[in-house]
């Protein structure tokens, strides 16, 4: 049996080749190494100021674990599978560098606690810099959205015109989305930020710990109560994959649409050159890749969501070998998520708008029939009946090929004798935005408003 095994001796015989590759984590929990390094510095510091192990062996920590720190960064630290994780690889280094002390490390913690705390630890730091790409890309929709609070654009449901919005009205709305997106995550880092370091394997530890000491030296907002749950936890990383989902998926659905208005067919956007690809074979064609990809990654996501949820479903208390399946969906969903926040908030910068095109596609659904009943509505017509008219009307403008506002005065008569000439104010697109002035309404000063309010809040 090998003597790097800080547990072979309990074995008779050396661990199978195989599965020294199947079991071994070191390939992808290694990006934790310097998360691993806090933690255990601030184990060994509360071990001696509890008098647990000298002032003299925590020097010699520290320097040690200097020096491996430099080495991990400068990228000349060897990673050895025989050594199964990023904990034992470190832990054997140290304990080469400066003997005895690197040894005494490991007093009363568990690689149970010392991995959960390390996974807290990276995920922690990895919502904050997820929640910072947030605001950019927040950023990012408030400036296009500021420069179109007044451009017209179909409102779409069901994919059919519906009334007519305004470019930054629309943009607005993913805004909101990422609001949203943003609270959870900072919701979601209050649970992330507990620590289970002092839980050790599953019971507790029987030396005199501070755990309290090491929570407020790592930044943790408290400990975790129980020591069988603080090892065997990983609702923090599953709540945090269905956060990152929903991100996701508001970026999704942001994508179709930008994959949709940037075709010939309605032309309202041009992504520019460098999101997009050609095809092989048609010279003529201009991929919207990113956008494709980011509904394609979102996919993804929700499957490592899944995943976690899965591998979690049947484990009895406490640890789990199973629980080293946990990070590699978490891995993922982190980069994908950062990858795609960053490409996003410039990918919107560099978006181009077509306002004429926006404007003609609002003159093809009879956007504003819905005016037209309010309309009526306040001439003292039944909401109901007012329906029915403008439905007939709607029906004689498309039979005549022209739009609501293109009737004359005789036409429209023949529908209801109330209509009058102020009647084509309101049958306009911008007649129709400008009416809805309330909090949350299409009108352009209402999102000039909405955006104030949101560059305010954002600080």
């Amino acid at each position: 049996m090998s003597k790097d095994k800080v547990w072979s001796g309990r074995f008779s015989e050396p661990v199978d080749a195989l599965v020294k590759r199947y079991t071994a984590s070191v390939n992808f929990d290694k990006r934790l190494a310097e998360f691993d390094i806090q933690g255990s510095l601030a184990h060994a510091s509360m071990l001696a100021a509890q008098n647990i192990i000298s002032n003299e062996d925590l020097a010699s920590i520290k320097s040690g674990m200097a020096e491996i720190l430099d080495e991990i960064r400068a990228g000349k630290f060897e990673w050895l599978l025989d050594l199964e994780d990023v904990h034992l690889n470190i832990e054997k280094r140290l304990t080469d560098k400066v003997g005895d002390a690197g040894k005494r490390l490991h007093t009363a913690r568990s690689r149970n606690d010392q991995v959960a705390t390390d996974v807290r630890l990276w995920l922690r730091a990895s919502v904050d810099d997820i929640l910072d790409l947030i605001k950019k890309l927040q950023l990012s929709i408030l400036d296009l959205a500021e420069q179109h609070a007044g451009t017209v654009m179909p409102g779409f449901t069901h994919l059919q015109v519906a009334q007519p919005v305004t470019f930054g009205h629309h943009l607005m709305a993913y805004f909101e989305m990422l609001k949203r997106d943003a609270g959870r995550l900072q919701d979601c880092r209050k649970r992330i930020n507990q620590l289970p370091l002092g839980a050790a394997a599953l019971a507790g530890s029987g030396y005199p710990v501070d755990r309290e000491l090491v929570a407020k030296t790592l930044g943790f907002d408290g400990v975790c109560e129980n020591s069988l749950d603080a090892v065997s936890d990983r609702d923090f990383a599953i709540e945090f994959t269905a956060a990152a989902a929903l991100i996701m998926t508001h970026l999704s659905r942001f994508s179709e649409e930008l994959i949709l208005w940037s075709s010939p067919r309605f032309g309202f956007v041009d992504i520019a050159d460098r999101y997009c690809t050609g095809s092989s074979i048609m010279p003529q064609k201009k991929n919207p890749d990113v956008p494709e990809l980011v509904r394609g990654k979102t996919g993804r996501v929700n499957g490592n969501l899944v995943a976690l949820l899965t591998l979690m479903k049947g484990q009895p208390l406490a640890y789990n070998k199973d629980n080293q399946e946990d990070k590699e969906p978490l891995f993922d969903t982190v980069d994908t998520l950062l990858d795609t926040l960053t490409i996003y908030a410039d990918m919107l910068r560099g978006i181009k708008v077509n306002k004429e095109a926006m404007r003609s596609a609002v003159l093809e659904g009879f956007a504003t029939a819905t005016d037209l009943a309010d309309y009526l509505v306040k001439k003292g017509v039944p909401f109901r009946d007012a329906h029915e008219v403008v439905a007939k009307a709607v029906h004689h403008a498309e039979a005549k090929g022209c739009d609501l506002a293109d009737l004359k005065l005789e036409e429209l008569h023949k529908f209801s004798k109330l209509v009058e000439k102020d009647v084509y104010a309101i049958l306009t697109p911008e007649g129709s935005l400008a009416t809805r002035r309330h909090i949350g309404g299409t009108a352009p000063e209402q999102v000039k408003k909405a955006i104030a309010k949101a560059r305010k809040n954002l600080g």
